[in-house]
Order: structure tokens, then sequence, then C-alpha cells
């Protein structure tokens, strides 16, 4: 299940895996599920409530194979950046416009525990970035503005609210 907005563990710094195993591959075969359900181009295990350092990207056909990152590190960010909107599983139809490095090189661990390297561009290296920053307690909310986050967060909150409303739920205040 994904953990939307507001949830604690979204805002956690997920620890190191000690060891990849049996459930760490386990946990990457269910990122990759949920991704793939939700119809996204990553995850990170926080969304779904594991605070582990692991996470999927897989942008499809336009740039494969899919990324398994445990316990990644951005090693290298490109000097040239890019704006583009961004949106995410954990805060459903809210996107803004997010500044990052068009290129990246991580390192990390592979879903056999071996150390792979990657450089990425584009599309890939932004969600790459994303996926990242989920596993730092960081939103893509977080790289706005004051004025447009404050915007953003009011406009998901009466949405979530009225779809509480429109599924026979209540909606107090507070909602």
């Amino acid at each position: 299940m994904l953990h939307l907005l507001g949830s604690p563990v979204l805002r956690q710094k997920s620890p190191p895996v000690a060891q990849v195993d049996d459930a760490v591959r386990r946990l990457v075969d269910d990122l990759f599920e949920t991704m793939r359900a939700a119809k996204g181009v990553g995850l990170a295990a926080n969304q779904i409530g594991v605070a582990r350092r692991v996470a999927v990207v897989d942008i499809g056909e336009e740039d494969p194979p899919p990324l398994v990152l445990i316990n990644p590190v951005i090693i290298e960010r490109g000097e040239e950046d890019e704006t583009a909107e961004e949106g995410c599983l954990s805060i459903p139809e809210i996107f803004g416009d997010v500044t990052r490095p068009l290129h990246v090189v991580v390192e990390a661990l592979d879903q056999e525990g071996r150390r792979s390297r990657v450089a990425a561009h584009g599309y890939k290296a932004r969600a790459i970035q994303h996926e990242i920053d989920h596993l730092d307690g960081i939103l893509f909310l977080d790289h706005l503005s004051a004025v447009k986050r404050s915007l953003l967060v009011s406009k998901w909150k009466k949405r979530a609210r009225t779809d509480r409303i429109s599924q026979g739920g209540y909606a107090g205040a507070g909602g």
C-alpha cells in the first residue's frame, strides 16, 4: 500500500541496508510490482512504509534497463540543470516544476548485492534523484517555493477531503 503525504515514514531518513538478502530481494520485487501497478517510473521503500535505503526506477523503453538502487549515493552531478514537471505516487495528481541536474552518476548495490555505477541523463537522472530524495525524507514539494508548496498542499488536502466524502468517509475538521 502506498503511503501518502502526511505519513511520517515519508519524512524519515531511511537507514542503509546492512546485507542484501532474500528479504531485501522480496522488497525490490514488491517495489517494482507496486510502482508498475500505480503506473509510476520510480518508487522508494519508505513510500510503501518500509524505512530502508532501497528504491527502484524504470522509465520504460525510453532508457532501459530498470534500476535497483540499494544504498544509493550520487557521486557526480552535472553542471547543467533542467526544470521540469514532477509528480509523486505519494501525492497523487499534484505536480510542480523542479530544477535538478540534467546528469548524475550514482553508485548503489543491485539486487544481488553487487556494487554498480550508473550514469544517467535527462528523465532517468531526474527519476533517480527524486527517489534518492525520498530515501532522505525529502519530497519534490520541498524543492518548490514556500508559496507554491503551500498552494499545492492545500489543493491536495482539498482533493483528499473531497475523495473521502465521495467514498462515504468522514471529512471533519482537520481532515
